[in-house]
């Protein structure tokens, strides 16, 4: 696709309150974000709430910018089934000025409206929907998210689902930038290290409508294929940020509350930023879950995580990407994760004291913390399946290698069989480990710091860190070799041939891991939730009988 100018587009994004960033394709390369207009013209609202997360009693505010002169507000529970909790009309609206820096410091909007939980509020996921109405009868509306945490003052459940709120922050690029694009920097055309909870989630986030394309591509890829990346285009043209399917609560953890509380599972819910400032004692649940794309962490979050497991907790995890390392700020409502320029930028990098919160991928040298010591997997022997032009014609399923595990149970998998195809639950991005065969079975070597003794390999599949370029006519090839020379640099001190060449291949697993007296299941793939969504029979199946034996 040939480079466009900003004016064709903007039309149709800008009716949907989106700025235009950096030129070029911009259905690949191009960067729109979502900011106030300042026009009293253009019907406009967005909130958002001063916590992630809130305890029953608490007071919720809720920030709004809007160019009309009231608004109503509906807050609902999203589980299953769907429960309106609270209601208001004709709540008066304003137009408060927005900083060029909100993602980095926030939107700094006044209270709207207030309110308090009830003391008897049910955990679970929030949805704070504001609309407005013009005299000509044109509506808009924004979707907010907030979590209800548990209360030992109330009965609480087995199971404790904890969503990945730090992914969410690092792909919302609402007022202007995440940690991929952004207009930062002296150009105004590079993406932020610091971002704030402060501001509204990107249109997608918390909802999407059906039929909203996933990361992972669905359709066969016949030969001498043009690649493509169907969801940058169809955001695009649909009016919605472009980064939902990187993490998303609407992509992902929605699916995983409906289907769990539809099936009868009685769930309370966390963000993680509440492992972060423990406020929810892990040691009173059975299991934690955690599904989708769940790709950065805090120290104190795998601290959390790894003492509840030492101590005979349990996890259940469908999802994959454990990768990076951020710091939460400012309590909370700013999180810093310099990525790739952790050993030249981030402030704490000639830190004695704090050298092991540099914001850098946990496998690097200089952290020595790979992923696969909390749940079993690393992210940096994984990542990409069915997406672009990586791996574009794997089947989208696991390869069963040890049937006879418990989470097999009533499944009827043999050695062998690949699951999970007809949904595509393998992709956009898995986790795995260095492995080997040894008679038909594999085995972690341990090469990437995994306890061999462990870990048991159940089901895999291939993955790729390098975008392959055929160089068919019409192909959008986006990714190529980067990932894999950041995590080169990372675990072999430089980017050399030889080093990508030991990362260009990597895998997807599902893997029991043992730790202390506890233990994980980690199904390493983002796209797990799609077997869920689609009534997948093994996938859902799988799902069970680690939920009903965690619960016991």
């Amino acid at each position: 696709m040939a480079d466009v100018e900003v004016g064709p587009k903007a039309p149709s994004l800008e009716r949907y309150g989106f700025r235009m960033g950096q030129r070029g394709n911009y259905a690949i390369e191009g960067h729109w974000y979502e900011f106030p207009s300042n026009d009293l013209g253009v019907l406009e609202i967005w909130t958002y709430t001063d916590k992630i997360s809130y305890a029953p009693g608490e007071d919720v505010e809720f920030h709004v910018y809007t160019s009309a002169r009231e608004f109503s507000l509906e807050i609902v529970r999203d589980g299953y089934p769907a429960e309106t909790v609270h209601s208001r009309d004709r709540i008066r609206g304003t137009m408060p000025s927005t900083p060029d820096n909100a993602y980095e410091v926030g939107a700094g909007w006044p209270v709207a409206y207030t309110w308090t939980v009830p003391k008897q509020q049910r955990s679970g996921p929030y949805i704070a929907t504001s609309r407005v109405r013009d005299q000509a009868g044109q509506t808009r509306e924004h979707h907010h998210l907030f979590i209800v945490r548990p209360t030992r003052a109330l009965p609480s459940a087995k199971l404790l689902m904890i969503f990945t709120s730090s992914t969410w922050i690092a792909y919302n690029e609402w007022g202007g930038a995440n940690y991929y694009k952004g207009i930062a920097g002296q150009d105004r055309a590079s993406w932020s290290p610091r971002l704030s909870t402060q501001r509204p989630w990107a249109r997608g986030f918390v909802k999407l409508p059906e039929g909203a394309p996933h990361a992972s591509h669905d359709s066969e890829v016949p030969p001498f294929w043009a690649a493509q990346i169907p969801f940058f285009c169809w955001a695009m043209g649909s009016g919605y940020s472009k980064w939902y399917v990187g993490g998303s609560y609407a992509e992902y953890d929605r699916v995983f509350v409906q289907w769990a509380e539809k099936q009868g599972f009685q769930l309370d819910y966390i963000a993680q930023h509440d492992l972060h400032y423990q406020s929810v004692d892990l040691s009173d649940y059975k299991a934690a879950i955690i599904v989708g794309h769940d790709e950065y962490w805090s120290t104190e979050m795998r601290d959390a995580v790894d003492a509840y497991i030492d101590m005979g907790g349990r996890v259940a995890r469908f999802g994959a990407n454990l990768l990076w390392q951020v710091r939460l700020e400012d309590g909370g409502r700013t999180q810093v994760c310099y990525k790739r320029f952790a050993h030249e930028r981030d402030p704490v990098r000639d830190d004695p004291a704090n050298r092991h919160r540099l914001t850098t991928i946990w496998d690097d040298q200089a952290l020595g913390r790979p992923g696969v010591l909390t749940l079993g997997l690393n992210g940096s022997r994984g990542m990409y399946v069915r997406m672009g032009a990586m791996a574009p014609r794997h089947s989208g399923g696991f390869t069963v290698y040890r049937p006879n595990h418990w989470i097999f149970s009533e499944t009827d998998l043999y050695y062998g069989d690949v699951f999970g195809s007809t949904a595509g639950i393998f992709g956009f991005e898995v986790d795995g480990l260095d492995y080997t065969f040894r008679h038909g079975l594999p085995y972690p070597t341990g090469a990437d710091g995994a306890p061999v003794d462990n870990i048991e390999i159940l089901a895999m599949g291939p993955a790729v860190m390098v975008e392959d370029d055929h160089k068919n006519p019409l192909s959008e090839v986006w990714w190529e070799d980067d990932d894999a020379r950041v995590i080169s640099r990372a675990l072999f001190g430089d980017d050399s041939p030889e080093n990508i060449d030991k990362i260009r291949y990597g895998s997807g697993m599902i893997v029991n891991y043992h730790r202390g007296r506890g233990e994980v299941v980690n199904a390493g793939s983002c796209m797990w939730v799609l077997g869920l969504r689609r009534r997948e029979f093994f996938t859902e199946q799988i799902t069970r009988n680690v939920l009903m034996r965690y619960s016991k």
